[in-house]
This record gives C-alpha cells, sequence and structure tokens, in this order.
C-alpha cells in the first residue's frame, strides 16, 4: 500500500518565533544613497485603515487610467526632534561608535526615556576627529504634538546620505531641530515598513501553526500535534509545531508605495478613528495593509529592494 503523504502545517518561515525585545524595531540594514545629504528613515504611528479612489497608472493592468477602488494605510507622522550626532570609525572589529554630540538643552520629555551625558561636548569637537567613516542622528519622536496623547518619546537612531564631509555639515545642522517627513520621502516613491506585529500571547499549536484536530478518541489531548518525532534521534526537533509565543514579533514589508503626503489633516479627519483618536499632524497614506496595531510605531526607510515606481500617483477620494 502506498505511504500517505501531505505537506506540513504551519510555516517554518519564521523562527524561532520570539517575542521581539521592545515595542518598536531596530532597522539594523540602511540603504546606501548618494547626492544630497538627507535622512535615511522615519517614523510614523499606525492610525488605521480605509480606501481611497485613485487613477490606475500601472501600464501591464487591464484597468489601466481607470479610476479603481484601493486600501490604504494612514500614518500619523509628527517631527522627529534631532537629539544627538553620532560619529563611527571603522576598526579591525568592524564599525565603533566613536563620540556622541548631543544638544544643549534636550526636551523634558527625553528625560524619561534616557539620562543625558553629564558632561556635553561642543559642535566643534567633530571637526577634529579623525577616521570617521560615517555621522548619524539620534533622533526621537514628539507623541504630544500628535494624537497618541502619550508623553514618554521613542529614542533611534537614523543614517545619512552622501558623502561624510557633507554630512558633518548637514548633522551639524539639524542638531535640535526638527526633521518632517517631507524632507525623507515624496509621493509616490516605495518605502519598506518595519515594525512589530500585534501580539496574541502564549497559544496552542491548532492557532499557532493550524495543525488538524486529532480524532475524538485520541490519547489525552486533542488540540496537538499527533507525534513529537521518532525514538531516534532521541530528541524533540524544532519543525514539530508546538504551543508557544504568537505574535509580537519583528517583520519587514518592502516595497510598499506612498500615495500621499499631507500636512492638512481636515480632508481625512471624521469623527475620530478608532482606537487611535484626532489627527493632528501630518499624514501620509501607504498602499495596502501594514503591519502591528494602532498606536503602533512604524519605521519608514528607502526602499532596499527597489522595484520601478510609476510615479506620483492621482488620487480622486479618500473614503472614510
Amino acid at each position: 500500500m502506498a505511504t500517505i503523504r501531505h505537506p506540513r502545517r504551519g510555516s517554518m518561515a519564521y523562527a524561532p518565533r520570539k517575542r521581539a525585545k521592545r515595542i518598536y524595531p531596530r532597522v539594523n540594514t540602511i540603504p546606501t544613497k548618494t547626492g544630497e545629504p538627507k535622512p535615511i528613515g522615519f517614523a510614523g504611528y499606525k492610525v488605521g485603515m480605509t480606501q481611497t479612489t485613485i487613477i490606475d497608472d500601472r501600464k501591464e493592468s487591464p484597468t489601466h487610467n481607470q479610476e479603481i477602488v484601493i486600501p490604504v494605510t494612514v500614518l500619523e507622522t509628527p517631527p522627529l526632534k534631532v537629539a544627538a550626532v553620532r560619529a563611527y570609525t571603522d576598526t579591525p572589529y568592524g564599525e565603533k561608535v566613536l563620540k556622541e554630540i548631543w544638544q544643549d538643552k534636550p526636551d523634558k520629555e527625553l528625560k524619561r526615556k534616557t539620562d543625558f551625558p553629564k558632561k556635553n561636548h561642543k559642535q566643534d569637537a567633530l571637526d577634529k576627529l579623525e577616521n570617521i567613516s560615517k555621522y548619524t542622528l539620534i533622533v526621537h519622536t514628539t507623541p504630544k504634538i500628535a494624537g497618541i496623547r502619550k508623553k514618554k518619546p521613542e529614542l533611534f537612531e537614523i543614517g545619512i546620505s552622501g558623502k561624510t564631509e557633507d554630512t558633518l555639515k548637514y548633522a551639524k545642522e539639524k542638531l535640535g531641530k526638527d526633521i518632517t517627513v517631507k524632507d525623507v520621502f515624496k509621493d509616490g516613491e516605495l518605502a519598506d515598513t518595519i515594525a512589530i506585529t500585534k501580539g496574541y500571547g502564549f497559544q496552542g499549536s491548532v492557532k499557532r501553526f493550524g495543525v488538524k484536530l486529532l480524532a475524538k478518541k485520541s490519547q489525552k489531548v486533542i488540540r496537538k500535534a499527533g507525534n513529537l518525532g521518532p525514538w531516534h534521534p532521541h530528541k524533540t526537533r524544532r519543525t514539530v509545531p508546538q504551543m508557544g509565543q504568537m505574535g509580537f514579533h519583528k517583520r519587514t514589508q518592502f516595497n510598499q508605495r506612498i500615495l500621499k503626503i499631507s500636512d492638512d489633516a481636515k480632508d481625512i479627519n471624521k469623527d475620530g478613528w478608532k482606537n487611535y483618536g484626532l489627527i493632528k499632524t501630518n499624514y501620509i497614506l501607504i498602499k495596502g495593509s501594514v503591519q502591528g496595531p494602532a498606536k503602533r510605531l512604524i519605521r519608514l526607510r528607502p526602499a532596499s529592494r527597489p522595484k520601478n515606481s510609476p510615479g506620483e500617483p492621482e488620487i480622486t477620494n479618500i473614503i472614510l
């Protein structure tokens, strides 16, 4: 009799499925960009999803030049404030931080997040450094002016495009000042979204991996894998679907199109957004869905695997 086979249940694409270390992600890969110095990345708070009517500008689409309805995700993007400039140097063991220059009078809300150095160096100290490989910006969010209603900001690092000499001049100019989303992105550009997904806590193998329920007369339990493995090797393999943490993982989505960047929230605020409230600052529309629940911080970076973008889209209406 032929052996009965079936494909395994549950994807092993992400393993191990552990909880993220913090509620907003770290961006490890920053695409290198030349040209004018500007920040390589931004961040915004997820508001929710809605629909828009847009003129289809995909040439290969059967609905080319016709009005279509597409789902979009709304992100509120209050300005980021530059708190410090960080200088890196090359060593035999990789890049290491050489010096940090913090602003003279940081925001009071930033003290809720971190402690400042007791001795702060002047900006002229950056000019005296040698063998610098790159400069980056340490920025923090400004949630108090957004609709998210919280005081503790998020603190993270973003890169600067351009030559090293130009990035130093740009970093010194931006120290203690604000960066807006229009300084980084434009309408129609492709971007990668990096965030922590919605958490579901400790779940069983049926919900976590989609394991089929066992028969009614099975031993002990029904909602589990039928066999944890052979006698030899005498161990349980990692490919066996078992209970554990579900959700709250760092995930990256590539090449998501930014449809609109606006600083007027009147055309998108109706009666407030569910689980969020009113948008009070800038916002952007991203085609499709974005990982994470409402109020979750979404990191944005220029597309690291770029495809050809049709350009600036023509939005006819936002359906609220």
